[in-house]
């Protein structure tokens, strides 16, 4: 590091490549960073690195001198008022002159080993069509150009297009998550999108089905290819992905369990044909799970297997083997596919007359039943896989009514409680009072003394009454010199 000079450099190694680092401050004194590269690999002579370390800084030396860091670069990239911007995002590093488009591929090749199969697809989906859009609304505009205005505008226009709020959180999502590896990498140095608000979401309410209407479902999918898809996501509450992933090793029918350990997913392979994929990274951690084994769910299954051992005699060699292993097979032996339960099971609950639900919606009405049968929020989250308790009650806090009973109970039950203990106090008041007058109109007869000395002694009356009217003025600590015999009947009073 150079300290005598009006700016400072070092040299750094990034991507296996040599570089000079430039640290200097503008006319205004704003702080900046310029990456100057030297065309040297990370392993290079110390006299080959000098040389081209002394020839940039002569260079850079120069500029800064004339000014000419601060005129702005002509550029056909980026929109005028991307420039002008005084929020945007101007690096200097070689990668930040990539195109929107290439660095997105980049990203995506980097981070695909480190995703499940849906969230790459997520990711991809939306970083295209935000591309797409920045290729129409600002042609070629690269990595450093951007800002947040950008994403904000697209943003808006999808909201213009009629996408939800949850939607659009998604797009937010994918974007934001490109652009922080480039932060994380170097290649900007803040992120674009710090000073954008993440677009609100509408709350969901789930849509369920009731037990009455659970019945009538399983009633039309009877003898349906789907139906042990349906009765286990009703019973079970799982995903789609899960229903399809379960293997006959993950049924113990000796002891009575059933473990969720993978799923089934349709993605394009690398020629473009759909295909299905059996993946093990599941969701979260607590998607993996044990679970007992159902009663019902147990005679469906052994009546599968048996049906299944019968048609793969049947079918000989042609019965399908390649997903061999798996439960929900059709009688060839073939892997339903998820795009086919969710239009299948749309089509049979339209043809007859059933209120609309998704085939995850199943999954909501599992939750309600258990809710409405007074199974603790905690245990909902455990049986349907939920990595937190949050996501449960969020999802379903407004179904759990008999809560909200127990807590009007409660509440009543309290203030009530207390209003008639107010209510209480004055008629509890008022009672000595009569006992006091009678005691004055009765002074000279002193009706308490005679009962007193009734315990006492039967002959001495007149002795009783003192006693009883002296004793709590004379107990304090004369207790001891003041001791009445048993065997005399005497009392303090007649001893002094």
């Amino acid at each position: 590091m150079k300290a005598s000079l009006p700016y400072k450099y070092i040299t750094a190694v990034k991507n296996g490549k040599q570089y000079v680092v430039f640290d200097y401050k503008d006319s205004e004194g704003k702080r900046k960073r310029k990456w100057v590269t030297t065309g040297l690999p990370e392993k290079c002579t110390k006299k080959a690195l000098k040389e081209a370390v002394d020839e940039i800084v002569a260079e850079f030396d120069v500029q800064f001198r004339t000014g000419e860091l601060e005129k702005p670069k002509k550029s056909q990239a980026a929109p005028v008022s991307a420039v002008r911007e005084p929020y945007a995002v101007m690096a200097e590093t070689p990668e930040s002159k990539m195109t929107m488009g290439e660095f997105v591929d980049e990203w995506l090749t980097a981070m695909r080993p480190n995703l499940a199969r849906t969230t790459y697809q997520t990711y991809k989906s939306a970083n295209k069509r935000f591309v797409e859009y920045l290729d129409v609304h600002y042609p070629n505009i690269t990595l450093g150009e951007l800002r947040h205005n950008h994403v904000q505008e697209f943003l808006n226009h999808k909201l213009g297009e009629g996408c939800k709020g949850s939607a659009v959180k998604q797009y937010y999502l994918a974007i934001h998550s490109g652009l922080a590896y480039a932060v994380k990498m170097e290649y900007l140095l803040l992120h674009p999108m710090d000073k954008l608000v993440m677009p609100r979401a509408d709350k969901y309410e789930a849509t369920f089905y009731n037990k009455e209407e659970l019945n009538q479902l399983f009633e039309v999918f009877r003898g349906d290819r789907l139906e042990l898809v349906v009765h286990i996501a009703a019973y079970y509450g799982l995903r789609r992905s899960e229903v399809l992933g379960l293997r006959w090793d993950a049924v113990d029918f000796v002891n009575k369990t059933i473990s969720i350990q993978r799923k089934v997913v349709s993605d394009y392979d690398e020629n473009g044909h759909r295909k299905l994929f059996v993946e093990t990274r599941l969701k979260t951690n607590s998607t993996r799970r044990t679970l007992p084994l159902i009663p019902h769910i147990e005679k469906m299954l052994l009546e599968k297997k048996a049906l299944e051992a019968h048609f793969k005699k049947a079918c000989g060699k042609s019965y399908d083997t390649e997903f061999e292993g798996f439960i929900c097979r059709d009688n060839f032996g073939k892997l339903i596919s998820p795009e086919f339960v969710t239009s299948r099971f749309h089509y049979v609950i339209t043809k007859h007359g059933l209120r609309h639900l998704r085939f995850h919606d199943l999954r909501h009405s599992c939750a309600s039943l258990l809710l409405a049968n007074d199974v603790p929020m905690k245990a909902i989250q455990e049986w349907l896989g939920h990595s937190n308790y949050s996501i449960t009650a969020n999802l379903y806090s407004h179904l759990e009514y008999n809560a909200k009973v127990i807590s009007a109970e409660t509440i009543a039950r309290v203030l009530d409680g207390e209003a008639e203990q107010q209510s209480n106090i004055p008629a509890e008041n008022t009672k000595p009072a009569p006992e006091k007058k009678s005691m004055k109109k009765t002074a000279g007869k002193k009706p308490s003394a005679k009962k007193t000395s009734d315990k006492k002694s039967a002959s001495d009356k007149s002795t009783a009454k003192t006693v009883d009217t002296s004793a709590p003025k004379k107990s304090g600590g004369r207790k001891k010199n003041s001791e009445t015999p048993n065997d005399t009947g005497e009392s303090q009073t007649s001893r002094l």
